[in-house]
């Protein structure tokens, strides 16, 4: 918004002023610029303070309350990994609590009972290890009560999956793929 413009028609209807002369119009413009400058401040302000429209160093300055940074890098990601852990509360010890701030750790999580005392962590849609792992474990272990017992589950291609993939050895070798890399080559199915 031009503010200078604004001031201008503010003030033309009562008529007293001669808004083209150099030192009335040179004044609001002079204003007009300055309340460009903070108007364009004031919304990068309203923008980072929601974690709803956040995008840059109010998501950075939301991160450094807690004790853990989430291992998402990308602003939505992040925004939505911190508002999981910004809803943990006294009553987070349900499952279905759990596997909703579970995704604080910056990437998709799923926690299942497997018993008692005892529970599976997975990490739908990543093929393998995920990136950042140890940080990864240490922020679940973090929101996970501490009684319990975690098992981690990583999701490889397994042999039925490969038979099913390659019908031949050849097929297979055109890839050049290294035996990690097969590992984790899910992603072609």
């Amino acid at each position: 918004m031009n503010h200078a413009l604004y001031l201008r028609e503010l003030l033309r209807p009562l008529g007293v002023y001669n808004l083209e002369a150099p030192f009335n119009g040179g004044e609001l413009d002079a204003q007009g610029a300055a309340l460009d400058h903070l108007g364009g401040w004031l919304e990068e302000i309203q923008r980072e303070s929601s974690l709803v429209t956040a995008e840059s160093w109010g998501l950075e300055n939301i991160a450094r309350l807690l004790v853990r940074r989430p291992v998402a890098t990308e602003p939505r990601r992040l925004a939505a990994a911190l508002a999981a852990l910004l809803r943990i509360g006294g009553d987070s010890f349900t499952l279905a609590a759990i596997n909703d701030t579970i995704s604080g750790c910056g990437i998709p999580a799923v926690v299942e009972e497997t018993g008692v005392g005892q529970v599976a962590v997975s990490f739908p849609g990543v093929a393998g290890k995920p990136d950042s792992f140890e940080e990864l474990k240490k922020i679940i272990e973090d929101i996970l009560p501490a009684h319990l017992g975690i098992e981690y589950r990583f999701w490889y291609l397994t042999w039925r999956e490969l038979e099913e993939l390659f019908p031949t050895w050849q097929s297979l070798d055109e890839l050049e793929l290294t035996w990690e890399q097969l590992e984790v080559c899910v992603e072609y199915m």
